[in-house]
């Protein structure tokens, strides 16, 4: 399945005009500008801390931008300021920033070893039940989640928003690309009301689609 295809298939689950989408680690904005070619109409908030990704992803979308809430900052399980360690490469993959993560690399150093990883960096970071109370959003329609092996931090810090979260597609790697990066086990663990609805396989990691039973079927 294509990357089109698989936000056609989640668009085509939400069954709304105007859902509420969070992408946390939106980097260039790809994936926003895919949901708004599909749903216009749609409530998007963006959060991303690479200064590099933020300025890509406002030359991508711009007069798309007042559509969307671009947030310049980390979801972790904590307020404040937290180190941010950026991506990089040489040749072809210069300033390859899709990487970068809250965590630090472990096996990703060897996995990917055209991959390097700069000196961390100070980002602000908030959590993100205390931002979605301060925006008042008590139900998300979709969580869009590629943090780069952070995935225990947002889930940390987002417990009650993931709890009213009908649908969370998410990257995964069993294999600790970052230090404490958690296995898609252990994610399923930590989100008990959720199941696997779509598996994407990839080489060293993957993707998947969770829905959250119990609010769709209290629905």
């Amino acid at each position: 399945m294509s990357s089109v295809e698989i936000h056609q298939y989640i668009v085509s689950l939400l069954e709304k005009s105007d859902p509420v989408i969070l992408d946390i680690g939106c980097n260039d904005g790809t994936d926003t500008q895919h949901f708004l070619d599909l749903c216009p109409q749609a409530q998007l908030y963006c959060f991303e801390p690479d200064p590099r990704a933020i300025a890509r992803f406002r030359k991508k979308l711009g007069p798309s931008l007042d559509k969307v809430k671009l947030l310049e900052i980390a979801i972790s399980d904590r307020n404040g300021v937290i180190e941010f360690h950026p991506s990089n490469a040489d040749g072809d993959a210069k300033e390859w920033d899709l990487s970068g993560s809250i965590r630090r690399p472990k096996n990703h150093l060897t996995e990917y070893d055209w991959v390097r990883f700069d000196r961390p960096v100070p980002v602000q970071t908030r959590r993100l039940d205390d931002w979605c109370n301060e925006a008042g959003l008590n139900r998300v329609d979709f969580i869009w989640m590629d943090v780069q092996g952070a995935e225990a931090d947002v889930i940390a810090g987002g417990m009650q928003t993931v709890s009213n979260t009908r649908f969370i597609y998410t990257e995964y790697s069993d294999r600790e690309l970052y230090e404490g990066q958690l296995s898609l086990q252990a994610i399923l663990d930590l989100l008990p009301s959720f199941e696997v609805a779509a598996h994407y396989p990839r080489d060293v990691e993957g993707d998947v689609l969770l829905k959250n039973n119990a609010l769709l079927t209290a629905t």
